[in-house]
């Protein structure tokens, strides 16, 4: 390979690691998977709330104060001992991971999102298991992706104002120009949207409140990434408006373009690990070793949510062999098959079938569904392309069957035939 195609290969790399943010559709179903993981958790854990991570809770207000002191942890229940502040952070978790899920204003509430989750599980660290501390992870990490470029509120409201802008022309041409251009980051903010800037006031008023009574944690890294992203919201939403096609405007699009891009890659790297480090220690256990370690779970009231069916298969020895084995091997080949694509793919639909097992046969569901979304990040686009195209045909064909008002009488010419609006397939898509 000579030295100029060399040359000439790596400005095409850097220019598209900078110039785009790569993986959208993987970024939303991260997005979305672990957005509606926690949701049904705080769902389901809402008539336990208060013995959990509350007034109620064993592990008390005074002992997780004297914790945090030495882990210096963050979480914003440790600013009252109130059961009215709590209700409140409970409420405000649950509201920003739906809103997280449906992609509406992602910036802010995936803010929020994190803010929820760094906070209820640092309240009381004994509650958690593994699901919960990938949860813990993925929330830092959405802060820092453009996850709704696609499949979200955002995306649409977007190609809205921009066809709209096309249409109208004249005084709005601009903002048709500005929304069109906008596209490809539904973060950025289109005119004439007022939920944004009023986000962005109370978030920072809390910011500042917060950093002035210290109530951010004994740790830089948050209070910096907090201020970081306050900041660069506003002077971004400031030079969309006065100078969108600004050198500073281009500038805070690589450096946007650049978090986001190393980010997935660190998401894919900690999915590796994890399943490299779960593989490894597992080879060392003897019950691994010997193919037993399937049963002793199978054989634990905590463990078994069907016991009809957990005795089934714990008493066929051959199938709890091949299944501990099996699961070794998966976890310890996963990371070596990213260079292969195919391999890949088929160990991938492996693994989401193991965690579908485990929370069907272990009753771990939200275990299963944080490591089901981390795996998502290593879906095919074609894949996902298919499945909104899916998604979006099923919920026009929903809504056209509602529309139809039922009578004796048929529509019998094609304008009288219902129209689709075409508007869901082409943003859920992208």
């Amino acid at each position: 390979m000579s030295t100029f195609t060399f040359d000439r290969k790596l400005a095409r790399g850097i220019q598209r690691i900078t110039s785009s943010a790569l993986g959208p559709y993987q970024s939303a179903v991260i997005r979305i998977g672990f957005s509606a993981t926690y949701l049904l958790f705080l769902l389901r854990e809402l008539p336990h709330r208060h013995a959990m991570y509350g007034p109620d809770s064993p592990w008390g207000w005074d002992m997780a104060k004297q914790l945090i002191s030495g882990n210096q942890a963050f979480t914003v229940l440790m600013w009252s001992d109130s059961a009215v502040w709590f209700e409140i952070v409970y409420a405000v978790a649950l509201l920003s991971a739906a809103l997280l899920m449906v992609g509406w204003h992602t910036r802010a509430t995936s803010v929020l999102f994190m803010v929820g989750v760094l906070s209820l599980q640092n309240r009381s660290i004994f509650m958690g298991d593994g699901g919960d501390n990938v949860i813990h992870l993925m929330a830092i990490y959405l802060v820092l992706t453009r996850c709704a470029q696609v499949w979200s509120l955002d995306a649409r409201r977007v190609a809205r104002a921009a066809r709209a802008a096309e249409t109208d022309g004249g005084a709005e041409a601009g903002e048709g120009a500005e929304a069109a251009a906008d596209a490809g980051d539904p973060r950025r903010p289109v005119r004439g949207d007022v939920a944004g800037p009023v986000l962005w006031g109370l978030l920072g008023l809390v910011l500042i409140v917060a950093t002035l009574t210290d109530g951010l944690g004994g740790t830089w890294w948050l209070p910096v990434l907090l201020w970081v992203l306050w900041v660069g919201q506003g002077v971004w939403w400031a030079l969309n408006r006065r100078a969108p096609h600004s050198e500073a405007r281009t500038l805070l699009d690589v450096i946007a373009n650049l978090a986001h891009n190393a980010t997935l890659v660190v998401i894919m790297a900690e999915v590796c690990v994890i399943y490299a480090t779960a593989g490894w220690y597992k080879i060392q256990g003897s019950r691994w070793q010997d193919g037993t370690a399937l049963y002793y779970p199978l054989k634990l009231d905590y463990f078994t949510p069907w016991p009809a069916l957990s005795d089934i298969l714990a008493s066929n020895g051959v199938m709890v062999m091949l299944l501990t084995y099996g699961t070794v091997v998966v976890q310890v080949a996963f990371p070596f098959t990213l260079f292969n694509r195919r391999v890949k793919n088929v160990l991938l639909v492996v693994m989401m079938c193991e965690h579908a097992g485990i929370a069907l046969l272990l009753g771990l569901p939200f275990f299963s569904m944080a490591m089901i979304a981390a795996d998502s990040v290593f879906l095919p686009t074609v894949f996902l392309v298919w499945l909104g195209g899916r998604v979006t045909l099923g919920r026009e064909l929903l809504f056209s069957r509602q529309d139809k008002v039922p009578g004796p009488r048929r529509a019998v010419d094609d304008e009288e035939a219902p129209q689709h609006s075409g508007d869901g397939g082409h943003t859920l898509v992208g």
